[in-house]
């Protein structure tokens, strides 16, 4: 059984949840075991980035982003996302990340792509 850590991204949206999805989450993610990340379950997928390899879990609507720190038996969480956002997309295909989630929560992003359909 590992340990589970979150970032602050990560713990900041697990506040923004009902305590029914957090705990949810949190039991999906804390519940991993090695087997599970070395056989692969549908669930889980690899991701890498740079020289790191991240772990993407699909756990009802959302994907928590993490990585194994095998030094210290750790999983931790760097992102939680909502699927179908486009943060979880930029960060599945090694966009650069904290440019694209800036412009995600930025309203005047969302009416200007409003506006490209009239």
């Amino acid at each position: 059984m590992y340990q589970v850590t979150f970032s602050d991204q990560s713990m900041s949206e697990l506040n923004k949840l009902d305590k029914l999805s957090q705990l949810e989450i949190i039991e999906s993610f804390g519940a991993l075991t090695s087997e599970q990340l070395e056989g692969g379950l549908p669930e889980i997928g690899k991701i890498h980035r740079g020289s790191k390899v991240y772990y993407r879990l699909r756990t009802g609507d959302y994907r928590i982003y993490f990585e194994l720190l095998e030094d210290t038996q750790t999983l931790h969480a760097h992102y939680i996302l909502h699927q179908h956002t486009l943060a979880d997309f930029v960060f599945r295909f090694k966009l650069p990340f904290k440019e694209e989630t800036m412009f995600e929560q930025e309203d005047n992003f969302w009416r200007y792509l409003e506006s490209l359909k009239k």
